[in-house]
């Protein structure tokens, strides 16, 4: 009993210690953009990349900076109800057969869309589709992706 108090003991600390605090720069902008957002939690994505995962408005959403704090992107998740119906229109000519099952809004300097998870027997695609209907790129999702 003492040494499973012991091991998460030592998880607890291991968590903490491991939390992930961005660069002021990055949440300085970061809360001047998203000043409502809560249950936030940051991850470094790549040496020069953060990206927070929050709530905001009752939708679960995400958020990229740069390390100088330069916003990059943001994706909201969103209800296939939500997508314009010229979007559905340009999905279904395009990949007819395949069923629609994740959603989100993305916007980033100079572009707005949508992204969608769609499938297919075994065959698994994530589209980037313009607010304008303009299919940006399709590819496969990996098996191990989430």
């Amino acid at each position: 009993m003492k040494q499973s108090v012991f091991m998460v003991a030592v998880l607890a600390v291991n968590l903490v210690a491991c939390a992930q605090t961005p660069p002021k720069s990055v949440s300085d902008t970061f809360n001047s953009k998203f000043s409502g957002a809560t249950n936030v939690k940051w991850d470094q994505e790549e040496e020069n990349e953060w990206e927070a995962e929050f709530t905001m408005d009752n939708n679960q959403m995400s958020a990229s900076f740069n390390v100088d704090g330069t916003w990059l992107e943001t994706e909201s998740e969103i209800e296939e109800s939500e997508l314009p119906t010229s979007v559905k229109a340009k999905l279904v000519m395009n990949y007819w057969g395949y069923e629609m099952e994740e959603f989100e809004k993305i916007e980033k300097p100079g572009f707005s869309g949508y992204e969608i998870a769609i499938e297919k027997g075994d065959e698994e695609l994530e589209i980037q589709i313009s607010a304008d209907c303009k299919i940006i790129r399709s590819k496969d999702i990996e098996e191990d992706e989430d």
